[in-house]
């Protein structure tokens, strides 16, 4: 039985003799599976022995000899020593022919030649620093991580010829005046350390009131129009008071968000939850409004282009949303009804004009149809006619909304396609005048560009702008000379007047033919006596929004917005206007002549506002609350197999509704939607780029008071739509398919109809009782006032000392063990009420504070000892305890 394993190479012991237990019989023969897992011994017996290198052995279950062809039908070939290093190939015959050989390639085609390596970008050429011989730079993020295109393509699109900012030839150097897009409308990122975003300082880029916008989100590039819309007042109240069923309504989200830009004091808020609704509209996939994380990451997509597109979509989905929404509603179900009259819905009313569209075939048969838009687009004079035109800007407004085309189209009277003349008339006038500016190409820049010269030459003639020295007109580049002092001329305001087209007021009219005039007008000009006021209209400019061409980070789109007085008032206490930038979560005061100013190398307008003059005196703008407390009652799940499953909490009933100042206990558990993407610095420590999107999973509240106290009144699962790349079970208790309304068996519910239920309790003025509710409330997307949030983790803390966790304050104040395998949120929003009434015990009103801080000082010194880590119960005991809640009522 004895087999001894040799080492061919001689570094291991040769005389490792191992034992068979073969009981008696001789060792006769012996295999190595092909797996190379296990070793068969086969004794004189007739028994095989089989040695493994685990439990479970993989092998051919159908092993069989490999067939070879027959000697006799292969060609007899000369025998090669392959251990010979002189034998020629060459005695291996091959096929004759004429033809030369696939393999006989000329030697300049066969001359080594390796891929050349794509040039480095000059964006990190420029910003890198030496340090020795090694270079570090920032990473520009114009590339795909770990990709290089096989065929170094040009792009072929003419706007991105237009848009790229070119490298400046005089160094690498980053000066000010080297860099064309100004620092305050540059792409604006957060930067994520180890606490995530407690110590970024959003102040430093917002010094106002006013709630900017957080950029990290997917699909976030809509972030100015949102700001946009909300400070348009009458959109502001309507959205704020609709409600209705749909699950994903972008109106009931658009209120819900503008809520909370409302109760923001300067801090930042996430439109997290109506940008999840937005992806969820086929419409707005269809238009190709929804971007992949890799189109944002590296600027293919034309923003300009895109932003005008989801303006469109917007205005046209808010009007359907509202059209059988009026006024403030109950939580009930809205109307799906398609785009009709304008005046169904407010929206309608504020934008909707009514067009007449006029068809007029060649051989005399005229077809009038009537329709309605909610914009309009400009339609620029063709290349065919003189460029250098001056025009003004309510020309070219007047030539896009009476337009005038010829086209093919079919007449009946001819049965066939025929040139046709297609004219457009408005028959009303909207509220809201919004434009598109439709600038997509290098032709429709030079044409901004140059009428914006033709502007400043006449308001500069308009001062006295001629060159007395030389007799003549002033260049557009003679007046930047002019501009300095020390040529002996002072014209002041002469930036302000640089690429300038668009007024600041717009005058339209209909005659009593129904035909459209329209001027520019000036903000401060007044209405003649004889001008009726039901038939003309004086416009301001409320908003632009722009797109900056940058190449350095791909471009952005910023808006600038005038800030009515009503908004001065509530956020600032003031009664005043103001144009304000709004880039994301940069928001600065501006002039109102940088508002109107397009630099059209990186600069180009995208969208216009125009709101008639005492706009808001024509709508009712009193917001009622639609959340009624109807929405904390019982309510139906929807997974299927709820009913046969034991309820986890008990609903409140009319006699437990909430006051103001009552306790509820809160936790929430998450789901991971996408992960983190970081990278390694050059000295090792990680730098986060993008942080992990998470998704509300399960949301519970308990009874904070009462002789029910303790008892969950919500439980609720969030039923998602979208891919979940990790449940994160060991920390949440989320399992898969418990978020799926086919198989799960727990309270599911939409996260619509939870975040209502906080809403009430927010609006009610509950004080919410949990663990790191700042996390929370952020991933919820709720914003809550900082006197309604009492959060332990901030209770048993000491300043500049690390946050403790809810098990392990458990544990050494309430003598308490939770979150053993898993995390359960009814069990810890428990143990954060219980932990907040001991901290009442502990430091009650009147008492010396020194004496909690001594208590605070042995925690973090028992913590320290113990590592911050639970002992095991047959360890040691806690050094305190506390009262715990009296058994829960069984549900």
């Amino acid at each position: 039985g004895q087999c001894q394993f040799c080492e061919p190479t001689g570094l291991a012991n040769p005389a490792d003799i191992f034992h068979v237990n073969t009981v008696g019989p001789l060792i006769m023969t012996f295999d190595v599976s092909a797996s190379k897992q296990a070793l068969a011994f086969g004794d004189s017996e007739g028994c095989v022995h089989l040695w493994a290198d685990s439990p479970e052995v993989t092998f051919n279950a159908y092993s069989r000899e490999t067939d070879f062809a027959l000697p006799c039908m292969v060609d007899t070939l000369p025998h090669l020593d392959w251990n010979q290093d002189l034998v020629p190939l060459s005695l291996i015959p091959v096929p004759l022919t004429s033809d030369a050989l696939l393999s006989d390639w000329p030697a300049a085609n066969s001359a080594p030649a390796p891929r050349r390596a794509p040039p480095v970008d000059p964006e990190i050429l420029r910003t890198m620093k030496k340090v020795g011989f090694i270079g570090y730079a920032p990473n520009p993020r114009t590339k795909l991580r770990n990709q290089i295109p096989y065929r170094l393509k040009e792009m072929d699109n003419e706007f991105d010829n237009f848009s790229q900012v070119p490298e400046s030839p005089i160094g690498r150097e980053e000066e000010p005046h080297l860099y064309r897009v100004a620092k305050k409308y540059r792409k604006v990122t957060i930067k994520y350390s180890k606490l995530g975003l407690e110590d970024f300082d959003f102040k430093h880029y917002n010094k106002t009131l006013f709630a900017g916008l957080e950029p990290h989100i997917p699909n976030a590039y809509c972030n100015c129009m949102i700001q946009v819309l909300y400070f348009l007042e009458p959109v502001r109240c309507l959205v704020q008071n609709h409600l209705c069923q749909k699950e994903f309504c972008l109106g009931c989200e658009l209120g819900l968000l503008f809520h909370m830009l409302d109760l923001s004091r300067g801090d930042p808020c996430q439109g997290s939850n109506f940008l999840r609704a937005f992806r969820t509209i086929p419409e707005a996939s269809a238009l190709g409004l929804i971007l992949a994380d890799s189109d944002e990451a590296t600027g293919k997509v034309n923003l300009g282009r895109l932003i005008q597109s989801w303006n469109r979509f917007i205005l046209t989905q808010l009007h359907q949303e509202t059209q059988e929404q009026e006024g403030p509603q109950a939580y009930r179900g809205a109307g799906s009804s398609s785009f009709g009259s304008s005046g169904d819905s407010v929206i309608g009313q504020l934008f909707s004009c009514e067009m007449e569209n006029c068809s007029m075939c060649r051989c005399g048969k005229e077809t009038v149809r009537v329709s309605s838009t909610l914009l309009f687009t400009l339609s620029y004079p063709d290349s065919t006619e003189k460029p250098t035109k001056d025009y003004e800007f309510a020309q070219i407004l007047k030539r896009s909304i009476c337009l005038e085309q010829n086209t093919q189209a079919w007449c009946e009277n001819c049965e066939k396609y025929q040139p046709t003349v297609q004219t457009r008339n408005i028959r009303c006038l909207p509220d809201v005048l919004v434009i598109n500016c439709e600038v997509n190409s290098s032709k429709e820049a030079d044409f901004w560009k140059t009428q914006a010269e033709y502007s400043f030459q006449k308001a500069m003639m308009k001062r006295g702008g001629f060159d007395i020295t030389k007799g003549k007109e002033i260049s557009l580049g003679e007046w930047k000379d002019l501009g300095n002092p020390d040529t002996g001329h002072s014209y002041p305001s002469v930036e302000e007047l640089k690429n300038i087209w668009i007024p600041h007021a717009i005058k339209m009219r209909l005659t009593k033919s129904k035909e459209l005039d329209v001027s520019n007008w000036s903000e401060t000009d007044e209405l003649s006596p004889t001008d009726d006021p039901d038939s003309v209209y004086v416009y301001d400019l409320m908003a632009t929004v722009v797109h900056i061409l940058d190449s350095r980070t791909g471009g952005s789109l910023v808006g600038h917005i005038k800030v009515g007085e009503t908004y001065h008032q509530r956020k600032e206490g003031v009664t005043h206007q103001q144009w304000y930038l709004f880039n994301d979560f940069l928001i600065e005061p501006v002039d109102k002549c940088e508002a109107v100013q397009f630099d059209m190398s990186w600069k180009v307008p995208a969208i216009l506002y125009y709101a008639r003059r005492n706009l808001n005196a024509k709508y009712n703008l009193v917001i009622k609350n639609p959340i009624e407390a109807s929405v904390l009652l019982a309510e139906a799940s929807l997974a299927r197999k709820q009913r046969k499953c034991h309820a986890t909490f008990i609903p409140l009933m009319l006699s437990e509704m909430p006051q103001a100042g009552d306790l509820v206990g809160l936790d929430a558990e998450f789901v991971t939607l996408n992960e983190e993407e970081a990278e390694l610095r050059s000295d090792g420590t990680k730098s986060t780029i993008k942080p992990s999107q998470m998704s509300v999973a399960r949301i519970t509240c308990v009874r904070g008071q009462g002789p029910n106290e303790g008892v969950p009144f919500i439980d609720d699962y969030i039923s998602t739509q979208e891919q979940v790349v990790d449940y994160l079970t060991q920390y949440s208790g989320i399992k898969p398919g418990d978020l799926d309304a086919k198989i799960s068996s727990k309270h599911l519910t939409t996260l619509k109809s939870t975040y209502l239920k906080l809403r009430f309790l927010i609006d009610v003025g509950v004080k919410f009782v949990g663990h790191g509710l700042q996390k929370d409330f952020r991933v919820i997307n709720l914003m809550v006032p900082k006197d309604q949030v009492i959060d332990t983790v901030y209770l048993f803390h000491i300043p500049r000392k690390r946050m403790i966790s809810l098990r392990f304050l458990a544990w050494y104040f309430l003598d308490l063990k939770i979150q053993g395998e898993t995390h359960d949120s009814i069990e810890d929003a428990r143990t954060a009420l219980q932990l907040y009434r001991k901290y009442l015990e502990l430091s009650p009103q009147g008492s010396e504070p020194e004496e909690f801080r001594k208590v605070l000082k042995g925690l973090y010194e028992k913590g320290r000892k113990l590592d911050w880590k639970v002992p095991e119960p047959d360890s040691q005991s806690s050094p305190k305890h506390g009262a715990v809640f009296p058994p829960v009522l069984a549900l």
